[in-house]
């Protein structure tokens, strides 16, 4: 559930996504914010205000890993941006340094999202409509932060490979093995002090805060981070914006019954539901091929948020 990390080079990796800001949090995290502003050699040059895409990496996987399907993106008209999840990537404190603290979902729900987006908010005004585009985790977290997130208010959720981590969403086939294998991990990481993950090739290093509260939704099916006073199940109970979910061909980790049962916590939420394909990919897809061969699925999410009613390209 991890893409592998290598040390960051000097010099820019080919190909990576321009600087637009580095965000600082009051505990002094940084996370860099890269991204591409939708322009005239885009399709997107007769609108005043194209949509913008925060792609939210999954568990362990460096915001970098998303850069070419960013472009792709911002291929199909849509001004794009990542961030990379707090110490992972270009973010520092990396997990393992001495100077890094325990955290857990509350965290990055409720400080560092809430930091990123005033910042994508400083960098493309207030007028472009703006999306969460979350791959596992992410998408987790994506639509906890649209339901209960205190910060800039979204307009519409990508869950790309997204899905519950409850035991029972997976079937009794194989649910012993997940809830066993959910708890091994949070008992692992609360033993060790965090979960060395690139050791264990799950998840990437993380805190053993992340890897507790991401056991007890999969050990209980029920979001509740710990340490915060936002009632997040309640929050999705009346969630209203529009959801695009998309399983992926070959998905182990996020099977469409995965997807079922996160969607099904937003019951008033406006969901379309996509299941994204070889055939349209042109590749061989799974949990993170995908993001090699998303170009299909690119044009897909900007067909959708041009659909949008009162945000799509034909209100403008």
């Amino acid at each position: 559930m991890t893409q592998p990390e290598h040390a960051m080079a000097a010099a820019r990796p080919e190909g990576e996504l321009p600087l637009l800001t580095t965000v600082k949090t009051a505990d002094g995290t940084r996370i860099p914010v890269r991204g591409l502003r939708a322009g005239p050699s885009t399709a997107a040059s007769a609108v005043p205000s194209p949509p913008v895409v925060l792609v939210l990496p999954a568990m362990g996987t460096p915001a970098r890993v998303y850069r070419h399907f960013a472009r792709e993106l911002h291929a199909a008209g849509l001004s794009v941006v990542t961030a990379d999840l707090r110490g992972q990537g270009e973010s520092t404190p990396r997990v393992t340094d001495p100077a890094a603290r325990d955290h857990g979902f509350r965290t990055l729900l409720e400080q560092d999202f809430v930091a990123v987006l005033d910042a994508v908010r400083a960098e493309f005004g207030s007028g472009p409509p703006l999306f969460l585009l979350g791959h596992s985790l992410g998408g987790q977290l994506a639509l906890l932060y649209a339901a209960a997130g205190p910060g800039p208010s979204v307009d519409g959720v990508v869950l790309v490979a997204a899905g519950s981590v409850w035991y029972r969403a997976y079937g009794a086939g194989r649910a012993p093995a997940l809830l066993a294998g959910t708890t091994l991990i949070a008992a692992t990481a609360t033993l060790l002090g965090r979960w060395p993950g690139t050791r264990f090739g799950f998840g990437g290093n993380q805190t053993k805060g992340i890897m507790r509260d991401w056991a007890r939704q999969g050990r209980t099916g029920r979001y509740r981070p710990a340490g915060s006073e936002l009632d997040y199940e309640s929050a999705l109970r009346a969630l209203a914006v529009p959801v695009l979910a998309v399983s992926v061909e070959h998905d182990t980790y996020a099977p469409a019954s995965a997807v079922t049962h996160l969607v099904s916590k937003a019951p008033r939420a406006q969901v379309t539901r996509r299941h994204y394909t070889r055939h349209e990919a042109g590749a061989r897809l799974d949990h993170f091929a995908w993001t090699r061969a998303g170009g299909a699925l690119a044009r897909g999410v900007a067909e959708w948020t041009a659909a949008l009613p009162g945000l799509g390209r034909d209100s403008a």
